[in-house]
């Protein structure tokens, strides 16, 4: 979770292993309040805008008109809000319980869906759209990230009007947008 380029928690890099692996004290110390936007910023010399991977997705999709969230599906959740084409404050979606103890992160992250196979995971999918929507009452949900096109048809189908799926390229033209888009 980054805000305006510093780090306020950060549940992935805190292990050597990567998920689902024991987080080390030494590296949540390390990026607890690290300026990642300074210091990029400070070792290119050139000027720096640090989001996460949810935000720069999005930057690449957004209309720009009424509340738009984006959803990442892949190792985890990621999640960004858009209102009126400008980014909100993050929400870090992907550490809150969601059903039998576990986190958006474990209950549609990728090694679930290894788990549980495509069309059983997208039924998970759907249940977190259905259970995010009175929450955060969108115009648009766009789901993105490496795993969005391994939601199954059908799924997509029963999702709504509101909900469209968009590819993982999206990040790249995000990178772009995101300096006319962000903050």
């Amino acid at each position: 979770m980054v805000r305006h380029g510093v780090v306020v928690t950060t549940p992935h890099y805190i292990t050597r292993g990567g998920p689902r692996t024991r987080v080390l004290p030494e590296l949540v110390a390390a990026w607890s309040g690290f300026d990642v936007e300074r210091e990029v910023a400070a070792l290119l010399g050139v000027p720096a805008l640090v989001l996460n991977d949810a935000e720069v997705h999005g930057c690449g999709v957004v209309a720009g008109t009424g509340l738009e969230v984006v959803l990442t599906l892949g190792t985890g959740l990621g999640n960004a809000v858009f209102d009126g084409g400008r980014l909100a404050p993050h929400l870090e979606l992907s550490q809150a319980p969601v059903r039998w103890g576990l986190t958006y992160d474990e209950y549609i992250g990728e090694h679930e869906r290894l788990r549980l196979g495509d069309a059983h995971w997208s039924r998970r999918v759907r249940r977190v759209v259905e259970a995010l929507a009175p929450v955060l009452v969108w115009d648009r949900l766009y789901l993105g990230g490496g795993n969005a096109r391994r939601v199954s048809a059908a799924t997509v189908e029963r999702l709504g009007d509101d909900v469209v799926v968009v590819p993982n390229s999206a990040g790249i033209v995000g990178g772009v947008r995101a300096w006319s888009i962000s903050r």
